[in-house]
């Protein structure tokens, strides 16, 4: 068992921002595809300040990734579509390197994995769902024992259906890539709103038998990171 890294996506609302903020996650993830129901339409009221902010998208260019990256602060950037390594190249080189990049696999039902080699050196992690019809928030999980089959060396993050049921599960997580979690859905009221109740018995959970890592500390992650990540440039 390793300790792990806590991503929350699927934020939408200010007040529920600021609520799950104080279960302090390391990221907060915001849905930059207008397709998917929980949507970033306009920017909320409320942005976290004490966590990273990472911008789901899906086959984007690059400079509507840099807009949207200084409009709402974003540090980290999730593609989520097919989208090729060039693209990871420009969203890098219009940043200066100070936007961190995760790109999403999806790992089909029976375990195929996919090639990750031509992102490598370009991503600061990997996140491997379930794949499915639409764009991630399936709410399924996959087998993670085809975790087995990953021999690339980025560090990834787990994500598709990640419930309350996984507790004893992710104790055993053992493969020495796994940087952290994503959760969403299995912890939602509606689309775009999470349950902080449900998510803080399951983070209290994780934490206290040492497998997710101990609280963010705020003066860690203080508000001038968002200010200080981007220089937007125009291609």
């Amino acid at each position: 068992m390793k300790a792990l890294h806590l991503k929350i996506c699927g934020m939408r609302d200010a007040a529920n921002i600021r609520d799950v903020e104080q279960l302090r996650p390391h990221i907060m993830g915001f849905i930059c595809w207008p397709k998917s129901p929980r949507f970033v339409k306009t920017e909320p009221a409320y942005m976290p300040v004490h966590c990273a902010r990472a911008g789901v998208f899906v086959n984007p260019s690059a400079n509507d990734v840099m807009d949207t990256a200084n409009r709402l602060g974003l540090t980290h950037i999730q593609l989520h579509g097919k989208e090729r390594p060039s693209l990871c190249e420009a969203i890098l080189k219009l940043s200066d390197n100070r936007l961190k990049i995760i790109k999403a696999f999806s790992i089909a039902d029976n375990g195929t994995f996919p090639d990750t080699a031509d992102y490598e050196g370009l991503c600061e992690q990997f996140l491997f769902d379930t794949s499915c019809p639409t764009v991630g928030g399936s709410g399924r999980s996959f087998d993670w024992q085809s975790l087995d089959a990953y021999r690339g060396s980025t560090p990834f993050w787990l994500s598709g259906g990640i419930g309350p049921e996984h507790v004893n599960e992710l104790q055993m997580l053992t493969h020495p890539l796994c940087y952290g979690i994503d959760l969403n859905s299995k912890f939602e009221t509606a689309p775009g709103m999470k349950d902080t109740q449900k998510l803080g018995q399951f983070i209290t959970a994780l934490r206290q038998n040492g497998c997710l890592l101990q609280a963010v500390e705020w003066h860690e992650t203080p508000a001038d990171m968002v200010q200080k990540i981007l220089k937007v440039k125009q291609l």
